[in-house]
């Protein structure tokens, strides 16, 4: 933890059950986190369509929630550090289960992205404090990196099972039930942390940053704005500029003050730390994984609903071939890291999911759905060996002093690529359809409406001309997804060349 002055670690000992159990409880809570980041590509028809939700709010509806914890992420380690781990994530908890029961009867859009906010809220808050507590709980290296790995798997599958577990329930309830399923979890986890858990450990020396926390969550929500706008058409010049003016300055000032703070001795974001390169290595694997993730599953699962009648249940059983192959290779990943090396689970994997990538957008253009299938068991393999062993990169190559940071950046690179995967995928689906929607002179008024509602308009010419333009958009997101992962292997293969078998993976092993 970062500056805490509080016992070392191996000085906490737990038997070996109440270990598992706190990496089961720190788990199911990561599971609902993780679910939420894209349960609602499945549902996003359906209760656009009960909300009346514009393209626009759709877009918000599944930002908003990756948005907000990428803002709160690099403070919540201090807040943790502070005020306890076992605390804040006991608290996050409450506020994730409060704002599900907000999200599940929303009346309208904008309560919606409010609640989803608040969801973000309780999210930041037990983020960072699951990967702490597993610190806390497992002293011995090998058994820590194992218990990490299944963290890691955890994230890695919830992802992955996000439209299915959404469409099984959009089967037999309404949209709502998405959120709803976050309550029993939330109150179980409450409960058992309390019983079984570490003891809280405090420091309250500790500073948190709120203003940096601030400008980060202006800065980044400004840059979505910005990317989104530009998307539209016909594009809106003076909110686009002025979005990326206030992107461009508030990012600026973060970085000036990370820069003065570090000085200080407690910035918020320490950039020296990515100096190191099997750090700056897992945080590029990681933020290029969840970019795939979301960028695949959003693509895929609205492609099927809108052009294949495909029921929710449906489109969320057919990218779950991600999650059928991500979890064996991500605890096996963890097993084996101490052999292996960085290099050949990190570079390795994610350039198995580049490759998984492109097969799926040969499948795509061939409308080849076995193709598809077997990309996206390619893909999942590929990401669950490298984020398995992204953690542990992460944590493991940085000072002990840093540890709490580490871990908030770690998490804020996941939810980094989640957000810009949603974001780049999802402009490029309104730009592309947009500019290709073809409509006779008598149908100008779809000109602006949601491709579901101009698909069911019921005139066959306007729903061809909007199934061709679609088809062209959902190409051009997998395009983006292939081209992004291709780029990510020589990065993270450029950064991890000399973490070759037989190397140390770990600068300080014992820092999680």
């Amino acid at each position: 933890m970062v500056g805490t002055p509080a016992a070392p670690v191996s000085q906490t000992f737990l038997s070996p059950w109440q270990r598992w159990t706190v990496l089961a409880i720190v788990s199911s809570a990561l599971l609902l986190i993780a679910l939420d980041m894209t349960i609602l590509y499945t549902a996003l028809p359906r209760l656009s369509a009960e909300l009346g939700a514009s393209s626009s709010q759709q877009l918000w509806i599944i930002n908003a929630y990756p948005l907000v914890i990428m803002g709160l992420l690099p403070g919540s380690g201090a807040l943790g550090d502070r005020f306890g781990h076992k605390r804040i994530f006991q608290i996050g908890l409450v506020l994730f289960g409060l704002a599900s029961v907000l999200a599940a009867f929303s009346p309208n859009p904008e309560v919606l992205i409010i609640a989803r906010a608040l969801l973000a809220v309780g999210a930041a808050a037990s983020m960072p404090a699951t990967l702490a507590l597993i610190r806390v709980a497992f002293s011995i290296e090998r058994e820590r990196n194992l218990a990490i790995g299944i963290w890691a798997s955890v994230a890695t599958v919830g992802m992955a099972l996000g439209p299915l577990v959404s469409g099984t329930l959009l089967q037999w309830f309404w949209w709502g039930s998405v959120f709803l399923i976050n309550v029993p979890i939330v109150v179980i986890a409450s409960v058992l942390i309390l019983l079984v858990g570490p003891a809280n450990r405090t420091n309250p020396g500790r500073r948190w940053d709120g203003l940096s926390s601030l400008q980060a969550l202006v800065g980044l929500s400004a840059a979505v704005l910005a990317i989104k706008t530009y998307a539209e058409a016909p594009v809106n010049w003076s909110l686009a500029v002025a979005a990326t003016v206030v992107a461009v300055v508030v990012l600026t000032l973060f970085t000036r003050r990370q820069l003065r703070l570090m000085r200080e001795g407690e910035p918020l974001v320490d950039f020296a730390i990515f100096r190191n390169r099997g750090f700056s290595g897992g945080v590029i694997a990681a933020g290029a994984s969840v970019f795939a993730i979301a960028g695949v599953q959003l693509a895929v699962t609205q492609r099927f609903q809108l052009l294949e009648g495909f029921t929710p249940l449906q489109a969320g059983l057919l990218v779950t071939a991600l999650a059928g192959s991500s979890l064996p290779f991500a605890v096996f990943g963890g097993a084996i890291l101490h052999r292996t090396g960085l290099l050949v689970l990190i570079g390795g994997g994610i350039g198995a999911a580049a490759v998984g990538s492109l097969v799926v957008l040969a499948g795509a253009m061939q409308d080849s759905l076995m193709m598809l299938v077997v990309g996206l068991l390619v893909l999942g393999a590929g990401l669950g060996a490298s984020m398995s062993v992204a953690s542990s990169a992460i944590m493991g190559n940085v000072p002990p002093r840093r540890a709490g940071m580490a871990a908030s950046l770690e998490e804020a690179a996941y939810e980094f690529g989640g957000l810009v995967g949603v974001a780049v995928c999802g402009s490029l689906l309104t730009l592309v359809y947009t500019r290709t929607l073809a409509l006779p002179a008598s149908a100008e008024q779809y000109l602006g409406q949601a491709p579901a509602a101009v698909l069911s308009s019921g005139d066959d010419v306007v729903a061809e001309a909007a199934a061709q333009a679609f088809e062209s958009a959902y190409l051009a997101m997998l395009v983006a997804v292939a081209a992004a992962m291709v780029l990510a292997t020589v990065a993270v293969v450029t950064f991890l060349r000399r973490y070759t078998p037989g190397t140390e993976s770990q600068a300080y092993p014992g820092n999680h």
